[in-house]
């Protein structure tokens, strides 16, 4: 047996503990984890300090540290989360359909945890507890496997939440954490089937690519985000000014951070100078169309292909003059990652026609990107975005970590 056998065995022994655990109880595990995260916020700051003293040394850039980092007020946001995931409805056991054959058959079916769920992510350390919480509440086992450049932050709050649910009455192992980072470990749990239900990456193209190229577990995919928003000649300029400044420099090492700018030809001679003096106030470097160098000059980077396919995660972004809003959605079909996307217009068959042909988890209209976030959509918390169609899709809560159960009763009933 394996390193990932081991941790995914230790998981399924308590599979029905998780699963079978009361509201009550489960609530009681979240209660827990918050009061010790709060409590222990210099312990988590003084591991996450190792992180990024690590992180300056091989180079990491500004924008992945802000990732990496963690404060006395983001660990409160993150205890807060898990407060919120309190709150929830708790989904297990839900009955959401029912009906009486004609034979007198009672159909019902339920909602039922997945199982044990593996997640390999990168870099964020708030992940680690939004993931753990979430799937503790749906009635799941947890394995977490974080990145190297977050370990010694992730194994902190880990072992922080273990202790927090044997306290509460559960075992310990209902959440675990991936001590070896290396990239066999990895391989191992892609390919865990008789342990792991569900393996979820969240992280980089290059992580979900390998993920999804070499995993036998079932895997939610989740977020490269090369975000658009499309300023219409219709849109309320302020407002595109906003919202655009909003999505790309709030937090750019975000997966809904706006990556690419399209732009009306009626407003761009006036639009691309207003936007452009907002984005400098960030040091955001432009990569533009030739119509954007026009206007703006030579500051702007000529764009390739390659950058409007790009998620910079970074203090960058594409820029493309387009001609109408035939024109911006064919641009976003052939770049999208089906994340986030968004147009500002004042137009209402432009707004529809946007709402309908664009693909993506979420589409948005006169509102920022930033907004593709669980805590957002009130679901407390999220364990990813999910980009693919089948079983989830968008910011990723209770409901998306459980599957159904028909039950059907009878007093007798056979089948000719």
């Amino acid at each position: 047996m394996n390193y990932a056998e081991t941790l995914g065995s230790r998981a399924k022994a308590c599979e029905k503990a998780a699963g079978t655990a009361s509201t009550a109880v489960k609530n009681g595990a979240l209660a827990e984890i918050e009061t010790a995260l709060r409590a222990n916020a210099d312990k988590i700051l003084e591991a996450n300090d190792l992180d990024l003293a690590a992180a300056k040394e091989n180079g990491m850039s500004e924008a992945m540290q802000d990732r990496l980092r963690l404060t006395k007020e983001r660990i409160n946001g993150i205890a807060d989360g898990v407060a919120d995931v309190i709150k929830l409805d708790d989904p297990i056991g839900n009955v959401d359909f029912g009906s009486v054959r004609p034979n007198g058959m009672n159909i019902t079916r339920v909602r039922v945890p997945l199982g044990t769920i593996a997640i390999i992510f990168e870099s964020r350390p708030n992940v680690t507890v939004d993931a753990a919480v979430l799937c503790l509440k749906a009635g799941n086992t947890v394995i977490l496997r974080g990145g190297k450049e977050a370990y010694n932050s992730n194994k902190c709050l880990c072992d922080i939440m273990r202790s927090a649910v044997a306290k509460a009455g559960l075992p310990e192992d209902v959440v675990q954490f991936v001590d070896d980072t290396s990239r066999e470990v990895s391989s191992q749990l892609m390919k865990c089937s008789n342990y792991i239900d569900v393996l979820i990456p969240r992280g980089g193209a290059g992580l979900i690519r390998a993920v999804k190229e070499n995993a036998t577990v079932p895997v939610i995919e989740t977020g490269t985000g090369n975000c658009h928003v499309f300023v219409d000649e219709t849109a309320d300029l302020d407002m595109a000014v906003s919202i655009v400044n909003n999505g790309k420099t709030r937090r750019v090492s975000v997966c809904n951070a706006v990556e690419s700018l399209l732009v009306h030809e009626n407003i761009a001679e006036k639009f691309l100078p207003m936007i452009k003096a907002k984005l400098d106030e960030h040091n955001v470097e432009i990569r533009g169309c030739e119509k954007t160098r026009k206007i703006l000059g030579d500051c702007v980077v000529p764009a390739t292909d390659e950058d409007y396919g790009t998620e910079f995660l970074d203090y960058i972004i594409s820029v493309k003059v387009v001609s109408s809003v035939y024109e911006a959605i064919a641009h976003i079909d052939r770049f999208t990652t089906h994340h986030s996307e968004c147009i500002v217009t004042n137009s209402l068959d432009n707004a529809e026609r946007f709402k309908k042909e664009i693909d993506a988890a979420a589409v948005y209209v006169n509102v920022s990107t930033a907004f593709t976030d669980g805590g957002m959509f009130g679901f407390g918390a999220e364990i990813g975005i999910s980009t693919q169609k089948l079983h989830a899709r968008g910011p990723m809560g209770l409901m998306a970590l459980t599957s159904m159960k028909y039950l059907i009763s009878g007093n007798g009933q056979t089948r000719a």
